[in-house]
């Protein structure tokens, strides 16, 4: 996986939905469906950003499977969390929030993965 494309990427894209989110959808969604909305951008640009910082870590921990998966589950929460509240924000669908948490697990996993790396793996010397 190419972490440092797909977090540019992701960082692009979080920033372009902030920017959607506070300019077009600016009085079409109610004030929660906004904060919902903003909230999801918000922990889009924080993981990707963190994926970005994988890549730089990998550049000397190369073979670290602790760094491909962490880098996994920061991917796969930006898509469940980020992706859930953006469509629950604009759609209305309730039932969208009940995927929220499987993102926000995603996400608790991919920082303990960085967190063990971290403990186990790393050496600032």
């Amino acid at each position: 996986m190419n972490t440092l494309f797909i977090g540019a990427i992701s960082g692009m894209t979080a920033v372009a939905l902030s920017a959607f989110g506070a300019h077009a959808l600016d009085g079409a969604l109610s004030e929660r469906a906004m904060e919902v909305f903003q909230t999801a951008a918000d922990y889009q640009f924080y993981h990707s950003l963190a994926l970005v910082f994988i890549t730089l870590l990998r550049m000397n921990y190369s073979a670290s499977k602790k760094l491909k998966w962490s880098a996994g589950f920061f991917l796969g929460g930006i898509i469940l969390f980020s992706g859930s509240l953006y469509l629950l924000s604009l759609s209305g669908i309730r039932w969208l929030g009940m995927i929220t948490p499987l993102g926000g697990i995603s996400f608790i996993l991919g920082w303990l993965m960085l967190a063990i790396f971290a403990a186990r793996d790393y050496s600032s010397t």
